[in-house]
């Protein structure tokens, strides 16, 4: 399954990649917030990803970029989620997120159910290194693989059919 879509690589002196991650870092603000009403959602639906992964995938790096740095700030300063303990892994994978995202994008110029179980599985993988060589705790730092993984799903598979009906925009 593909879908063959514009992909755009927007650059910081065009209004739209503002515009575009104004709209997903807001995404990525209300839907955190309705994850956290579940019990344990935030830890197992991974939400604060998902906007993100979008936004690099069809509007490019600096897109996805600033929705991956400034939607868990934003989210951060005014909800005290994610905690502070969290922060800087959650920024880490945000941005691998973003730049796996948009360089699969750029490479293949289409969204398969493949290359986004890639880009997912990428951002995870290497984050997760990244989380243990912070944290020191390697227990902890595989918690979006012991709790995450309904949330990798949504982002494999809803950032799929997302990314489909966006096709045309």
């Amino acid at each position: 399954m593909e879908t063959n879509a514009r992909f755009y690589s927007l650059s910081f002196g065009n209004i739209k990649t503002y515009l575009f991650a104004f709209l997903f870092i807001a995404g990525n603000i209300l839907l955190p917030q309705l994850c956290h009403l579940i019990p344990a959602g935030g830890p197992t639906l991974l939400p604060i990803y998902f906007f993100t992964l979008i936004a690099a995938y069809k509007y490019g790096f600096r897109v996805g970029l600033l929705t991956a740095l400034l939607s868990p700030v934003i989210n951060h300063l005014l909800f005290g989620m994610p905690a502070t303990s969290v922060l800087l892994p959650i920024l880490i994978k945000s941005t691998l997120l973003a730049g796996a995202a948009a360089m699969t994008a750029h490479y293949t110029q289409k969204a398969t159910i493949a290359t986004l179980l890639i880009v997912v599985l990428a951002y995870q993988f290497i984050g997760t290194a990244f989380e243990w060589a912070l944290c020191g705790d390697f227990y902890l730092a595989i918690q979006d693989f012991r709790m995450g993984i309904p949330g990798m799903l949504i982002q494999w598979w809803g950032g799929f059919l997302l990314l489909k009906a966006l096709r045309n925009l």
